[in-house]
């Protein structure tokens, strides 16, 4: 199978999956089946995923905790000690 055809499919089988949940009256698991869908497409367009945005969050706690260490001329956070 080619890989361009993965994203249409994907999307047919979320879909799918959200009308059956919709007929069998479970209105919450459709709503995170669309959610997911929404996100499928949200990274396709944009090229932005869930792990960027984790490896963002980690790299500023990180520098926040190295201001912190400079500020208060700690070596609480000593990342040769670490190493």
């Amino acid at each position: 199978m080619d890989s361009s055809m993965i994203y249409p499919i994907s999307l047919g089988v979320v879909a799918l999956l959200a009308f059956v949940l919709y007929q069998n009256n479970s209105t919450k698991l459709m709503l995170i089946v669309l959610a997911i869908g929404g996100y499928i497409i949200y990274s396709h367009e944009t090229g932005h995923t869930m792990t960027d945005m984790k490896n963002s969050a980690v790299d500023s706690i990180e520098e926040s905790a190295e201001e912190f260490g400079t500020r208060y001329e700690t070596d609480a956070y000593n990342i040769e000690k670490v190493k």
